[in-house]
């Protein structure tokens, strides 16, 4: 046996991706795909039982800008940044002010709720009684939930707490309780628990949050959406929102416009005795002097006069003004205003700097709600309300320095004027003197009273400085919205099963169809055997006998069969050893089956139970094993003596014997390959069943004897690693007569290797006849095909 026939080496594989195998492997556990999906859709029907869910409402403002009054400069000559200024309008909707002034429009002070199985429900804008608060301090009243319970058609039970002493009262009856005086007016509905509270505006401010963005980008519309556990509460609360804040906007500017006025005022009322001081001096001087009028020349420098103090004065007005601006900015962060129009002597960037600054004091304002005075984005708006108010005083400065060199310049003028007019007669020059303070007066009297006219023009045409584009209609739930957490449950339970399945194949360390093998070893398969159909006993002797000979599993035998006349096919007898990497994975099936196949064909067969540790194979033949292969090998039994024959099935077999003390020892021995050397030339076939390699070297010295080597890889049982000993031992001991035998293969889609193996091309073990059997149940060929729906249909 020293000459070894090679195996013919398989050509490259090619193995491409079979998507009805991928589809195949979660169709063949579809159930775990369901049952993910059904425990998601329990879990979430119950979240939707124990969970509040919650609304959002939306509503659209649009900002524009209001009418030019005289205190604000940007009005008529800042263009916003809309961005910014939605954000800072942001803050000023949801300041307590607003939103304080909101829920004085809503029904807010009693709140019903029905107690439900699980959870309980606000009954917002509904009320199923109707209760009188006839006394209630503004602040100190206890805001404890009050549970009632109808008696009959004129009482009731009412308890300040659900689990609380239940107290009797009569409809209509003062109730003193916490603080306050009430009644319910009304009978309490007898389905149903039900409980109130009473409120303060205070307790919903929590509930207005508010949120401000902008609708789309560049534009001038302001987003604005509100959230709540009550839908219909949340569209009133928005709706309220956004009425108080166009109100509060026309309060606002109204306020500022007032400001302006009531300076004006003050600087009229001295202007006023001003004036009347000069008229009177200067009626009492003409009077007694009996003088009417002045010479061209002297009329002629009154009137230079005159104009130069109308514009002092002016230029004192403006300078008042830049002085109270000055000191608005020494403020810490007090929004600022110019109380007269000083847009013509003033940069033309300051109205856009003090808008600037404003809308980063009310950002400041509104975060301060929110993050502490030393936090951080604090302390950059800080530096930039501090960086934008240098930016306004050197605007100031320099139209304080302008202002007070004009007034300078102007007083130089006045002194020359003096000078002439000092040259006149006596009473001439007091008559002039007179004369001008009076003029001066009642023109500085004209244009403050013009002013305050314009003023109060501006103020009564004040528009506000937004306007409602959408009122908010409806509230869409967001969270716990049956549709959309039963379609996400579905969908989580959809991944958490294809996850399962996946899960399961990426932990799964075995081998379960020829594709896996194909791609972990180059050694060739030479067949497929199915799973046994039936109950295998203990004995294994329906394997011998060839059960059900019709069935597909006796087929993948005789493929088996059919590929070793292909192996060493020049020896008219072959030796054939077949082995595994671990016991249980079927060598000894593996062989009981090829012997019971090839007598059924008239070959002449001898099986040698190799292995000598644990071999069952004595069994299958009913024999008691207290003779066989190591007592032959030993010396203590001749051949004739350890043979023995089945009759029945016509095959000669060889115990293993008793367990010896040094099997690998008796198995290298020159006895074991004499024997061999004996049995091959009597038998078309000796199979020898040796013990498994990866666990012991006993059946080394057989497969180097062997002119075929069997390796037995079992589907489910044998792991990766096994598929590589082949090619290892080919390597080590320079074999070329190692071929796989995949045993007990189940079809079981689930592990199934996802990629094919490209046959048609010529690509695989193509060598070898072989099928797997898949697919082809129901063709009438074999016994155990499973029925068809339609025919059991027939049959009924």
């Amino acid at each position: 046996m020293n000459t070894q026939e090679s195996i013919s080496s398989p050509k490259s594989i090619r193995q491409d991706i079979d998507f009805y195998k991928i589809f195949k492997v979660f169709l063949s556990r579809w159930y775990w795909i369901a049952g993910c999906i059904l425990i998601s859709l329990v879990i979430a029907k119950i979240n939707l039982m124990y969970t509040v869910p919650s609304y959002q409402t939306y509503g659209e403002l649009k900002l524009q800008e209001s009418n030019p009054t005289v205190n604000s400069v940007a009005a008529t000559s800042q263009v916003y940044n809309y961005t910014d200024k939605i954000q800072a309008e942001g803050f000023v909707i949801r300041s307590n002010a607003v939103i304080l002034k909101a829920i004085e429009n809503l029904d807010y002070k009693v709140s019903y709720y029905l107690q439900g199985t699980i959870r309980k429900t606000e009954l917002y804008p509904s009320k199923p009684f109707e209760i009188e608060i006839k006394q209630q301090d503004s602040v100190d009243f206890a805001r404890n939930e009050y549970f009632v319970e109808p008696v009959n058609s004129t009482k009731f039970l009412l308890s300040a707490s659900e689990k609380g002493a239940k107290t009797e009262y009569s409809y209509n009856q003062n109730i003193n309780l916490g603080n306050m005086v009430f009644s319910i007016k009304s009978q309490i509905p007898s389905l149903g628990d039900y409980s109130f509270k009473f409120n303060s505006k205070e307790d919903f401010i929590g509930r207005a949050n508010v949120n401000a963005d902008e609708a789309a980008k560049y534009t001038n519309v302001m987003s604005l959406s509100l959230v709540d556990k009550n839908a219909t509460f949340a569209t009133d609360m928005l709706n309220a929102i956004m009425k108080e804040y166009i109100a509060n906007d026309v309060i606002e500017k109204r306020r500022s416009a007032r400001q302006t006025i009531a300076f004006i005022d003050q600087q009229l009322g001295f202007s006023n005795k001003k004036a009347d001081t000069a008229g009177s001096n200067f009626a009492s001087y003409k009077v007694k002097n009996k003088i009417i009028d002045l010479n061209a020349t002297s009329q002629n420098n009154a009137g230079k006069l005159i104009d130069l103090e109308k514009q002092k004065s002016t230029l004192d007005l403006e300078l008042i003004s830049i002085n109270q601006l000055e000191d608005q900015l020494r403020n810490n962060h007090d929004k600022t205003s110019i109380n007269l129009n000083l847009e013509g002597n003033l940069s033309s960037s300051l109205g856009g700097l003090i808008s600037q600054l404003n809308s980063l004091i009310t950002i400041r304002e509104g975060k301060l709600k929110e993050l502490r005075p030393n936090s951080q984005p604090i302390k950059e708006l800080d530096d930039q309300i501090l960086s934008l108010k240098n930016s306004i005083r050197m605007n100031v400065n320099s139209s304080k320095v302008r202002n007070l060199n004009t007034i300078k310049y102007i007083n130089s003028q006045i002194s020359q004027i003096n000078q002439t007019i000092n040259a006149l007669p006596p009473k001439e020059k007091d008559f002039l003197r007179y004369q001008s303070n009076f003029d001066v007066s009642n023109k500085v009297l004209t244009y403050l009273s013009e002013r305050k006219l314009e003023s109060e023009l501006n103020a009564a045409a004040i528009v506000p400085g937004a306007a409602i584009v959408n009122l908010a209609s409806y509230a869409t739930p967001i969270s716990s919205n049956p549709n959309k957490v039963y379609s996400f449950s579905v969908m989580m339970g959809l991944a958490a099963g294809v996850g399962l399945i996946l899960l399961v194949r990426f932990l799964n360390p075995y081998i379960y169809d020829k594709e896996t093998v194909e791609s972990l070893t180059s050694t060739p398969i030479i067949g497929v055997i199915r799973k046994f159909p039936d109950y295998i006993d203990k004995d294994s002797r329906q394997a011998l006998s060839i059960a059900k000979p019709k069935s597909v599993f006796a087929e993948s035998v005789r493929s088996v069969r059919t590929n070793l006349s292909f192996l060493a096919a020049n020896k008219k007898s072959k030796t054939i050893c077949i082995t595994s990497e671990v016991s249980g994975e079927g060598k000894s099936f593996v062989t009981v089956n090829l012997a019971g196949t090839l007598a059924l064909i008239d070959k002449k067969i001898i099986l040698i139970a190799a292995d000598l540790r644990r071999s069952k194979l004595h069994k299958v033949f009913g024999s008691d094993n207290k003779k066989g292969l190591s007592t032959f090998l030993t010396g203590k039994h001749r051949l004739e003596e350890v043979m023995m024959h089945d009759d029945v099935h016509n095959i000669d077999f060889i115990p293993s014997g008793p367990v010896p003390p040094n099997p690998s020892e008796l198995l290298h021995t020159d006895n074991m390959k004499e024997l061999l050397k004996l049995l091959a030339p009597k038998y078309d076939y000796v199979l020898v069943d040796t013990a498994p390699v990866g666990l012991v070297s006993d059946a080394i010295p057989l497969i180097r004897q062997s002119d075929v080597n069997l390796f037995v890889i079992r589907s489910g049982k044998s792991q990766y690693r096994a598929a590589a000993i082949p090619e290892r031992l080919s390597k080590e001991y320079g074999l070329s007569n190692l071929a796989i035998v995949l045993n007990a293969f189940g079809d079981d889609a689930l592990h199934s290797n996802y990629y094919t193996t490209d046959y048609s091309r010529g690509g695989g073990n193509s060598t070898y006849y072989y099928s797997d059997y898949s697919g082809y149940a129901g063709s009438g060929y074999y016994d155990n095909d499973p029925k068809k729906w339609w025919e059991f249909w027939k049959k009924k």
